[in-house]
């Protein structure tokens, strides 16, 4: 029995939602304008509605929009029908009109917070509030956040409610042993060349002058909002070195749950409404933090990052210090993972030797293919136990330079699944086949009992679900 997943919920898998964000990234040859359709006989149409589901309405220009956002993420568009591309939305919407049954909440606070991202990355991409407010064909800058904000909150709904679904399942051993007896020997997955691997980082060390004008600096513009009433927001576009967050103020919307630094959200949550943080460090520079508002679980802050500059005497100490490691290390002075565990000035990997995660699975062994380029280039000729030569890195955030060396442990060459060297990802299918099985049964449920209507011109199409309900 050869392993087969659902096309849509593949599709689901590799793109997510629509995002009318990421249209900006489309050539000018295949923008599409969302108010007319070329069909087939010649003849031009008004931008009709192809199908209902529930509240929702699908209408011609977003299976267009959608086959736009798959060109975009590199996935060949001319191999996907428009049928298959309702399907699709058809399921999206599904997710989200049954998440509004069901009362899963989503709270306007977060996906303001996703709008306001979106609306500075068109914005920096395009050039201008004009220029995107042209590329969208709105009348004004609200009326493309609101068409935003409707997107963002479909889509969150639409995540919420697949969660619901599939966060509780989970697979037995006898179960993944089951899935793996099943498949017939000749059909076997078969997984890639894999590495382990070890590294050392040393990061520059930073003058104490240069740290302390930092905090100098952040306690001037704290006491100049805290006496002189001046915006923080404003504070936070002029100065902040922050390119995530500088263009819409500062702002931030995180939970205890949001992948930030420790540091920040201790700090985050130990401040009152109002409070303006002292400056403290994190691996990415000095901040201060202005606490706006307090939602449950939430807070909406603004935050000013400023970084030290780094000397080019401190960066080539750095070098020189990871060349004497490595000349150790050569020379048996010292292993790898103790010279890791003493020296290195990476947090995550210090502890254990040095040693990389793969932070989907955290196994040790990870696919050569899928290495970030920088680290297969050399990793791909290093034999086992070798140490490459040091190479300067640079964080994309905030510019800090790093030396790095990497060592590779182990080798796995390509090979058919094994059930006891495999397991875990052989359990992995296992669980992704129960969830796609969920899925499958849940969608069959819902669309017997929610009202959907299909346009005619899609009366035809051969959908995965029985959304026609023949």
């Amino acid at each position: 029995m050869r392993i087969k997943i659902n096309f849509l919920l593949l599709i689901v898998l590799l793109v997510g939602q629509i995002s009318i964000a990421q249209q900006y990234e489309v050539i000018e040859e295949v923008k599409i304008d969302a108010k007319v359709d070329k069909s087939q006989s010649g003849r031009t149409k008004i931008d009709g509605v192809a199908a209902v589901v529930g509240s929702f309405v699908i209408l011609e220009s977003d299976i267009d929009k959608t086959l736009i956002d798959l060109k975009n993420q590199g996935i060949i568009a001319a191999e996907i029908s428009r049928c298959q591309l309702l399907g699709k939305l058809l399921e999206d919407k599904l997710y989200a009109h049954q998440a509004i049954q069901d009362s899963i909440d989503v709270k306007d606070v977060d996906i303001n917070g996703m709008v306001e991202q979106q609306l500075a990355n068109i914005i920096e991409q395009l050039g201008s509030e004009k220029k995107a407010i042209e590329f969208y064909q709105k009348s004004t800058i609200e009326e493309l956040r609101q068409e935003l904000f409707e997107i963002d909150r479909s889509q969150k709904l639409s995540q919420e409610m697949q969660n619901k679904i599939i966060d509780p399942i989970e697979v037995t051993p006898d179960e993944v042993r089951q899935f793996y007896n099943k498949i017939p020997k000749d059909e076997r997955p078969v997984f890639g060349a894999e590495v382990e691997i070890s590294q050392i980082v040393i990061k520059p060390k930073v003058d104490e002058k240069q740290t302390q004008a930092v905090i100098d600096r952040l306690n001037t513009i704290r006491r100049d909002v805290l006496e002189n009433s001046s915006s923080f927001a404003s504070k936070a576009i002029l100065y902040s070195q922050d390119p995530g967050s500088r263009s819409k103020g500062g702002l931030y919307v995180i939970n205890k749950k949001t992948g930030f630094a420790k540091e920040f959200k201790d700090v985050t949550f130990s401040l009152q409404e109002g409070e303006i943080s002292e400056p403290f460090e994190t691996e990415f520079g000095w901040h201060i933090i202005q606490l706006d508002k307090i939602r449950g679980q939430d807070r909406e802050l603004r935050h000013i990052l400023l970084i030290p500059e780094v000397s080019k005497k401190d960066v080539e100490e750095a070098k020189v210090k990871i060349d004497s490691i490595r000349a150790k290390i050569i020379k048996n002075e010292i292993t790898f993972s103790d010279a890791a565990r003493l020296y290195s000035d990476e947090k995550e990997t210090k502890a254990n030797g040095g040693k990389l995660f793969n932070p989907q699975n955290m196994e040790t062994r990870l696919e050569i293919t899928r290495l970030d380029p920088t680290v297969y280039e050399r990793v791909v000729n290093l034999k086992n136990d070798e140490v490459s030569t040091p190479f300067m890195e640079e964080e994309p955030r905030t510019e800090r330079k790093s030396f790095k060396m990497i060592m590779v442990t182990n080798r796995y060459d390509e090979h058919v699944a094994d059930f006891v060297k495999d397991y875990s990802r052989i359990k992995e299918l296992a669980l992704r086949e129960k969830q796609i099985n969920a899925i499958g049964k849940w969608t069959e449920e819902k669309i017997k009992d929610n009202y959907i209507s299909i346009s005619m011109d899609y009366k035809d199409c051969e959908f995965a679900a029985n959304w026609l309900k023949k």
